[in-house]
């Protein structure tokens, strides 16, 4: 007992020795100053480090490169047959030098029927009504249309493929109507319905033509100065053979051909505008005899705020076989009095102002411009056709007027 009593205090005593000795370091070390083991380092310059530079790549050299844009192949042909449709194909369907396999090619439901190897050609014949085609009724064609699909299929075991799906609509027209007699025949008679339509209708036109009268002139828009080229024409129907002369001509501001101010510049089938102002207004070579062409320098009436003109012919025709005559012609001034077809005889009466026909619009002149626009064109009817001569042989003649505008003529700006 005494033993275990011994060892406890012993014990204690030595906690209790422990615990003395930390508290005598604490308060050793709350006494003392604590030195400090790191110093703040301080630099007598500024640093001068910085972050590299990155350099950028040089540039490569400049290569002559164009993208191009694929344009549609010419790979499909058809042609289309009096009971089916015969179509072939390339292999090169796109035109890119990839080949297509002939599985993933349909026509409508219809696969090829050949392949032509040497030319790397897909062939497809289908019926009219087969292979899923449709029809469609027009007017005056029956249309049959196929649809060739291509739907590419992946590549071997990849799963990629080297081309796009396309459909390609393919038309064959059939007309509606259409002659089934064995041979076509040339009748040596004309029905009375188109020799009466032929004798009681004409239709006179007045066109604006390009420089070198091939076609219509798109553009009415005329400047001082320019020359405007005019072509008068007569449909010949079933009618026999005819020459069209422009008989007289008169300008104005308005349709009214009667209006003021008035510019009569043909006459008598004698064109008087070079004549009157030295003009280059002439009549051309004739090339045919149902049309006369002629040029008009352009104009503008003094004092007259609108640059608008309107230009009125009195057109004739009469048969091709009756001769070029004073009251027949056409009669420019160049260097003299001549004539479209080379008669210059007949322009004698031009410069003496004696016709013998005289102009449907007659007297005055006022000084003035030229001319561009629209054409109003006539039917010349029974009421307009007369007979020139009596005699034996009659002269049938048909006449009509023809209105042209409105032309705009527009000042040139001096620079």
């Amino acid at each position: 007992m005494v033993m275990k009593w011994t060892a406890v205090c012993l014990v204690a005593l030595a906690l209790f020795g422990s615990f003395c000795d930390a508290q005598w370091k604490k308060n050793k070390q709350t006494q003392d100053p604590v030195i400090p083991q790191q110093t703040k380092q301080t630099f007598n310059e500024p640093l001068k480090w910085e972050f590299p530079l990155v350099q950028e790549p040089e540039p490569g050299p400049k290569v002559a490169f164009e993208l191009r844009h694929p344009v549609p192949a010419k790979t499909v042909a058809v042609e289309c047959r009096e009971k089916d449709a015969h179509v072939e194909v390339k292999k090169d369907f796109f035109g890119i030098g990839q080949l297509v396999n002939p599985a993933d090619l349909f026509l409508g439901t219809c696969g090829p029927v050949a392949e032509d190897t040497g030319a790397q050609v897909l062939i497809f014949v289908s019926e009219l009504h087969d292979c899923a085609s449709s029809l469609r009724m027009e007017e005056n064609y029956l249309i049959y249309t196929f649809q060739l699909n291509y739907d590419p299929q992946s590549l071997g075991p990849s799963p990629v493929v080297r081309t796009s799906k396309a459909a390609v609509i393919v038309e064959c027209h059939y007309p509606r109507k259409h002659n089934v007699s064995s041979l076509p025949i040339d009748p040596q008679w004309i029905p009375f319905s188109a020799v009466k339509y032929a004798e009681e209708f004409l239709y006179f036109t007045l066109k604006l033509m390009t420089d070198d009268f091939q076609y219509e002139r798109p553009s009415y828009q005329y400047y001082l100065g320019d020359i405007i080229n005019i072509e008068a024409t007569v449909m010949l129907y079933y009618h026999v053979p005819l020459r069209v002369y422009v008989e007289s001509c008169v300008a104005t501001l308005s349709p009214e051909t009667n209006s003021n101010p008035r510019y009569v510049f043909l006459e008598s089938g004698c064109l008087l505008d070079a004549r009157i102002t030295g003009s280059d207004s002439k009549f051309m070579p004739r090339t045919a005899d149902h049309k006369l062409q002629f040029q008009l320098e352009a104009f503008r009436f003094k004092n007259a705020e609108s640059g608008l003109l309107y230009i009125t012919c009195h057109l004739r025709a009469s048969s091709a076989a009756h001769p070029i005559d004073s009251g027949h012609r056409a009669c420019s001034y160049i260097n003299g009095w001549k004539e479209a077809g080379g008669t210059d005889a007949a322009c004698g009466s031009c410069e003496s102002g004696q016709v013998d026909t005289p102009g449907k619009w007659g007297g005055g002149q006022t000084s003035g411009g030229t001319t561009t626009g629209t054409s109003t064109a006539n039917w010349g009817g029974a009421s307009d056709r007369k007979i020139r001569d009596v005699s034996q042989t009659e002269t049938f003649e048909w006449e009509g007027d023809v209105t042209l505008g409105p032309i705009p003529i527009e000042e040139k700006v001096a620079s």
